[in-house]
């Protein structure tokens, strides 16, 4: 069985929250230095307690350690504005939570695994080309690109919806600027709600993993902030072995992006039949995915204290 404390770290002068787990059995993955650790946040206005706990305990119980953490002004870290997305200031925490868990007893620095989910699935690929302690990277239902993102809501929702989520973003921007308290947007609503997501579905399944934490809210000027994201480039430089996710029918994610930073990163890639959230414990499709998220690592780290080499290059969307 894991185990699982509560420890802070500080980001940037910002105190930021984190679960560690632990299972104290001996495990396929120890080396001379101690056992990778698995780095892990939420995608887009997400919180550590709004499932990723139980992805967090089978790595930790197949013999990894584990670090899920709230982003500054998420979740039970601290930082304000409340529930303000800012993507550098994501990878920031990111960074400062790498070198937070690397200082856990039993873990070897030198082994860090990166695991995102949705926006934090593109914040990993975008870090594992930069960093060369990191030995694998499991990127889940990515959101890899701002524009592509942009066009999969523009055919799902047509040019209305787009055009009236645009002048929200503006207004929220624009009264930041003028010092006003940021304006505020729904995370996820109802089909023909004012909301970031409205998929139909998408209220009941996100409510059905949101803890305590999590807020139904965020700065309206997100879409601004999104609409520029590209976790895509660089990934050439990719070293690292990578696993990408991908939810063929995915209405929030396009799946098609995801493949084409896959290929260019020569990730290992497997595919679900299924939407965003239906890889979350609770649907059909979570022990598929954990399952091959525990092989996929399985393979990289458990001969060897050092990365394995990267798998052949897959086409997109194979």
């Amino acid at each position: 069985m894991s185990t699982r404390t509560t420890i802070e770290f500080d980001s940037h002068g910002t105190t930021c929250a984190a679960w560690f787990y632990t299972c104290g059995d001996p495990s396929p993955f120890d080396g001379q230095a101690g056992r990778p650790v698995v780095v892990m946040a939420h995608g887009l206005g997400g919180t550590k307690d709004s499932g990723l706990d139980p992805f967090a305990r089978r790595l930790a119980e197949a013999g990894l350690a584990v670090w899920a953490f709230d982003y500054r002004g998420f979740g039970a870290s601290g930082g304000a504005p409340r529930q303000h997305i800012r993507l550098a200031a994501q990878l920031e925490d990111y960074r400062a939570a790498v070198a937070a868990a690397g200082r856990q007893p039993g873990v070897d620095r030198g082994r860090v695994v990166l695991w995102g989910v949705s926006l934090s699935g593109g914040h990993v690929l975008a870090l594992t080309a930069e960093r060369a302690d990191v030995c694998a990277t499991v990127s889940m239902t990515p959101m890899v690109s701002g524009r592509s993102a942009g066009r999969h809501a523009l055919a799902q929702h047509g040019p209305l919806a787009m055009a009236a989520a645009t002048a929200s973003g503006v207004r929220g921007a624009l009264a930041a600027r003028l010092g006003a308290p940021p304006a505020m947007l729904p995370l996820v609503g109802r089909p023909g709600e004012r909301a970031a997501l409205t998929a139909e579905g998408y209220y009941e399944s996100y409510h059905a993993v949101a803890g305590p934490t999590w807020r139904n809210e965020v700065d309206a000027g997100i879409g601004l902030e999104i609409g520029g994201y590209r976790a895509d480039r660089r990934l050439d430089r990719v070293t690292a072995p990578v696993l990408v996710q991908i939810a063929d029918f995915d209405r929030a994610a396009p799946p098609r992006a995801a493949a084409e930073a896959a290929f260019a990163a020569r990730a290992e890639v497997r595919h679900y039949p299924c939407d965003h959230f239906d890889v979350f414990a609770g649907h059909h499709w979570f022990e598929p995915a954990v399952d091959d998220q525990i092989r996929f690592l399985t393979r990289a780290l458990a001969t060897a204290p050092t990365a394995t080499a990267r798998p052949e290059r897959a086409a997109p969307g194979a």
